[in-house]
């Protein structure tokens, strides 16, 4: 008997269901609210060398599980129910990692890992199997994709069964292998290596789905900081810490979608190699962005709850999250147009210029500082696309 699901349930490529982000794909999305929460509870617990690293191997593999699925389901219909269940079932899987993040360097390491390795593993085969009978090229890429995630899988699973001193760099390695393959193509013997030139993405379906996972980030941060708020009595600190908290949200909302998916949208459509371009602008950039809206999150909690610290800690999440989003946007701008964003550079550089003032401020004037700069590179990016003439994506 053949190999293969006998259904096609590849995405039409001649309709509008080509391009929509279905139901479906935002559900499994919600998970990831709890697990960006967990996450920025976690990093507000462990405001340490130790924590951040453990920290970083958390965001990577959260987005590298997302990301990872965001692609399959450019392929894949959602609309079909084979394709339907395997995102609810991943949804679930999703739901299980997230709930043993707090404990993942803990009691829940071996929760985390399996669960980890069952999404990536998963929905893997599923598309090598899914595409075998209908799209052999996409079927044998994504073979050459699945061997390495089982050899990523090994290092997860065996990780987890190790004291926190060789945990580290076991999980470590698997992300770094993840990157790795990734970068060169995934290559394999008698396979080659995964052409990217060849895959046939869609620029509207990645860009919105893209768009709604930062909106989902900036949502948590806003839930956390809410959270924190009503926990405490109200005091003067505590509002301005609130108001800035928001505004600062705002803000990087305004900075990324005033025209962001737009041009994304129409930048991987003209491109002669749009999978180069997704895997560069959506894969890799956005994970900075991602990073730096969840910390932007803990660095409001600090506010609220340590107003007056002058801990290097504090600085550290309060200035690393807007650095890393700003960052990460000047970079997506740069993949996309093929130039500097003035006002993001500007804002990078004024972040720095915060840092070095930082023994001069406390927490919420960090907070504040950071605020009134996000709104500053927010005016300045909206001015740049009046006077380029460029229509407002939001």
């Amino acid at each position: 008997m053949a190999f293969g699901m006998r259904r096609d349930v590849l995405r039409p490529s001649d309709s509008a269901r080509a391009d929509r982000v279905t139901y479906v794909e935002l559900f499994f999305d919600l998970v990831f609210v709890f697990a960006l929460t967990q996450l920025s509870a976690y990093l507000y617990e462990n405001q340490t060398p130790l924590g951040a690293l453990e920290g970083v191997i958390m965001i990577c593999a959260l987005w590298w599980a997302w990301v990872s699925t965001t692609w399959v389901t450019n392929w894949l219909d959602p609309v079909k129910l084979p394709v339907r269940a395997a995102v609810v079932a991943l949804a679930f899987v999703s739901f299980v990692m997230s709930a043993a993040i707090a404990e993942a360097f803990g009691d829940r390491a071996w929760t985390f890992a399996i669960a980890f390795v069952v999404l990536q593993v998963g929905r893997t085969g599923f598309i090598v199997w899914a595409t075998a009978r209908h799209d052999r090229d996409v079927s044998r890429d994504f073979v050459c994709i699945l061997v390495w995630t089982v050899a990523g899988a090994a290092l997860w699973i065996v990780g987890a069964l190790l004291p926190l001193s060789l945990q580290l760099p076991f999980w470590g390695a698997a992300l770094a292998l993840e990157l790795i393959g990734t970068a060169l193509g995934y290559p394999l013997p008698r396979f080659g290596r995964v052409q990217l030139a060849s895959w046939d993405v869609s620029g509207p379906h990645i860009a919105e789905r893209t768009a709604l996972f930062v909106l989902i980030a900036l949502g948590e941060g806003l839930l956390v900081t809410g959270f924190a708020f009503v926990a405490m009595e109200s005091s003067f600190e505590s509002i301005i810490a609130m108001f800035a908290a928001f505004v600062a949200a705002a803000a990087a909302w305004w900075v990324y979608f005033d025209h962001g998916e737009r041009i994304g949208a129409e930048a991987i459509e003209a491109a002669d190699e749009p999978g180069r371009l997704v895997r560069t602008a959506y894969t890799w950039v956005h994970l900075a962005i991602i990073a730096g809206i969840v910390l932007m999150s803990v660095g409001d909690k600090e506010a609220l709850g340590h107003p007056h610290s002058h801990s290097l800690a504090a600085t550290v999440v309060t200035l690393g999250g807007p650095l890393l989003f700003l960052l990460g946007t000047t970079l997506f701008r740069r993949v996309l147009e093929h130039r500097w964003a003035g006002a993001h550079v500007l804002g990078l550089v004024g972040i720095l210029v915060l840092a070095a003032f930082s023994p001069l401020l406390d927490a919420l004037g960090e907070s504040v500082a950071v605020a009134l700069l996000l709104v500053a590179v927010a005016i300045g990016e909206t001015l740049g696309r009046l006077r380029r003439g460029r229509r407002s994506g939001g």
